[in-house]
């Protein structure tokens, strides 16, 4: 039986206006014609390298885009159009946001009030328990920013999807920083909330860390999903995996010994090839 659609992304396009030193306007093109879909239940996890638009696409869904961006295509939220006004009675309450930079936290409030918010005191108790579960003391609701260090402010971020009873999650590469065990955790509770029936999509440039936990795959490549597969498809030869670019990241695995594909002409290795839809080619010339 087919799971309810959670989160239907159609043809999503972002870019972005500004000026050039000639105070010419112009436009750069980030994201092109990008579809995923999110079910209940499953943990998308969403792999590329910087720069190829994974953190635009959270940003572009929850509506929090900078004001010079451009957007076109269409998102769907349990099967009705995602306006950004429906978005932003939603964000923090239906949909539960970790950001990648802990800049997204206020410096100016307490982190305790923070994971809080509006949702009042039941929020309160859960914001203890999530401090508990991530290993924070309790005294540290108290601190503001600037006075955690990097990996206590992220986990005060992944406290906030713990204290929110959110559908959907959205996590932006919440595990650097973490030492071994708070990011285990942390990944156990994305499976658990998936298995409860909440939509998680998992931002990361980890393959490795994302198949201990999701469902599907979504490969990233210059702005758009080259391919979106089952994480059943990148164990054994990966040889049920579609797309060039997909097959030389699943040879590059570290369990798969590093075998990075090389340009017969230049030796160049297949990281640096240039990507399209017909596949993988060398920017020397050769394919």
């Amino acid at each position: 039986m087919e799971k309810e659609i959670l989160l239907d992304v159609q043809h999503l396009s972002v870019g972005f206006e500004s000026y050039n030193a000639k105070v010419e306007k112009v436009f750069f093109n980030a994201i092109s014609d990008l579809n995923l879909t999110v079910h209940k239940g499953e943990i998308v996890a969403i792999v590329g390298s910087s720069g190829s638009g994974k953190s635009l696409l959270a940003h572009a869904v929850m509506n929090i885009l900078p004001d010079n961006a451009r957007t076109g295509g269409t998102m769907f939220y349990k099967g009705e159009l995602l306006t950004p006004e429906r978005m932003n009675r939603l964000r923090g309450h239906e949909i539960a946001f970790i950001p990648q930079s802990v800049a997204f936290l206020d410096p100016l409030m307490q982190v305790g009030e923070q994971v809080v918010g509006t949702l009042g005191e039941k929020a309160r108790t859960l914001q203890q328990k999530a401090f508990e579960h991530f290993g924070l003391k309790q005294s540290v609701a108290k601190l503001y920013p600037f006075q955690l260090s990097g990996g206590m402010a992220r986990r005060v971020l992944l406290s906030t999807s713990y204290v929110a009873e959110t559908e959907m999650i959205i996590a932006d590469e919440p595990t650097p920083g973490l030492d071994l065990k708070i990011a285990i955790e942390a990944l156990k509770d994305f499976r658990i909330q998936a298995d409860q029936g909440k939509g998680v999509i998992l931002i990361t440039h980890d393959i490795d860390l994302a198949l201990h936990v999701a469902d599907k795959i979504a490969i990233f490549y210059d702005g758009r999903v080259v391919e979106t597969a089952d994480t059943q498809t990148f164990r054994g030869d990966g040889q049920g995996l579609k797309h060039p670019y997909s097959r030389a990241l699943f040879h590059a695995l570290p369990q798969n010994g590093f075998n990075l594909q090389r340009c017969p002409k230049c030796g160049a290795t297949c990281a640096t090839w240039n990507v399209d839809e017909k596949g993988m080619r060398c920017g020397c010339g050769n394919s």
